[in-house]
């Protein structure tokens, strides 16, 4: 089949006005011009998609769909602590058909707005069994064992069986606050692609560089061993203690809002082997510092963008994410701002070669979104508003 459409945006060189893209099965044939495709693939039905663009589906590299029926009900704290203690007593409340219905109910609101791949954290990886994806996704289970380390090893056994099943899945040790350097080292013994959050926010910095703050003393009042806190960086805490980002295991390292010189030296080795998810919105919604795009960039790692979930932010929009982003960094190009949507997201989850972009070989996920041509193409898309109504999953068409 032949999708035409005023252009399509590879993410894999220059747009291709008047172009076209061939399916066969579940992945993209050929791309290119529409008046030679159509006359190479005489044979195949035209689809005519008229005035849009065509561009690959949107990959969010860090969500938790888990919370998307907490929307609106957690007002700004006065610190990150604060909102953990008020996130803490709402989850409290809920049962495991809430979680059901809240992920369900994300998972629509996601591909509503374009998404076709998620990187998804739960914590509860027992409900995955009962869950149908419309979209892509990679389950992460979301680990924590700050009230009993010593089971680091049987937490992450329960998670994997029940995860085991998933064409797609890694392990989230939650944070280093929440998660001991055990099972940080028994996640990287099982699982190849793992997700942690890190350096978030300024009480998890005083926590591990001053030993003191609010986090400090609410974790300890829990009864966590706080004898690792006073001497590092939350970044220097997670590779000391845990062997973070060495070997062949990859990396999502989520957040990094707190950083310090001493830090940026220990990710240059990270390069190779870690990717970093920035969320703009939730970052606005907590107030933390300002993130260090630029340095990160200049040290070659690789950045995308996510989404975070619901319990700080307002809807599951990654064309939002990048408007926020662009007002927050409005010298990175339109383009540069896109691929951490794109191509930037599939590298993340080890999936260059498959995802986020339109090529030959790769899956046929694409979106198209109206193209009035009243700027470049890159600055429409950011600029993008509203619902996605034309979608592609696997050479499906998805009807929303």
């Amino acid at each position: 089949m032949i999708f035409r459409a005023k252009i399509v945006v590879t993410m894999d060189g220059l747009p291709i006005e008047n172009g076209a893209v061939i399916t066969s099965g579940e992945r993209t044939a050929a791309v290119g011009r529409f008046p030679e495709l159509r006359k190479e693939y005489a044979h195949e039905e035209i689809v005519d998609l008229g005035e849009r663009a065509l561009l690959p589906g949107l990959i969010n590299a860090h969500c938790h769909l888990d919370y998307t029926c907490l929307r609106g009900r957690i007002p700004r704290q006065r610190s990150f602590t604060d909102w953990i203690r008020v996130i803490n007593a709402e989850k409290a409340k809920l049962s495991p058909e809430n979680y059901i219905a809240a992920i369900n109910e994300g998972f629509a609101e996601a591909k509503r707005f374009g998404t076709t791949t998620i990187a998804n954290l739960t914590a509860f990886p027992e409900l995955v069994a009962r869950l149908d994806p419309p979209i892509r996704t990679w389950w992460f289970a979301e680990l924590f064992d700050v009230r009993d380390p010593t089971r680091a090893r049987h937490i992450i056994e329960l998670a994997v069986e029940q995860l085991r099943s998933q064409e797609h899945w890694g392990l989230a040790p939650h944070a280093p606050f929440t998660a001991s350097g055990d099972l940080y080292r028994h996640s990287a013994e099982i699982a190849s692609l793992l997700t942690t959050h890190l350096a978030e926010s300024r009480d998890e910095m005083s926590m591990f560089r001053d030993g003191a703050g609010e986090l400090y003393n609410f974790l300890k009042e829990l009864g966590r061993d706080m004898a690792d806190c006073g001497q590092q960086t939350p970044l220097e805490q997670f590779i000391h203690s845990s062997r973070g980002i060495e070997g062949n295991r990859t990396y999502l390292l989520v957040h990094l809002n707190e950083l310090r010189e001493t830090d940026l030296d220990l990710l240059k080795s990270a390069v190779a082997t870690a990717s970093i998810v920035h969320c703009p919105r939730s970052h606005d919604y907590f107030g933390h510092s300002p993130f260090e795009f630029r340095k990160l960039r200049e040290l070659g790692l690789n950045v995308c963008l996510g989404t975070d979930s619901l319990a700080s932010n307002l809807d599951l929009s990654l064309f939002a994410e990048m408007r926020t982003f662009e007002k927050e960094f409005p010298d990175v190009s339109p383009q540069e701002i896109v691929q951490m949507v794109t191509s930037n997201s599939a590298r993340a989850l080890r999936q260059e070669n498959a995802l986020g972009k339109i090529r030959a070989g790769f899956l046929a996920d694409f979106v198209a979104i109206p193209f009035a041509k009243s700027a470049s193409i890159f600055e429409e898309i950011v600029a993008f508003d509203q619902k996605v109504n034309w979608m592609m999953l696997g050479g499906r068409i998805w009807p929303n």
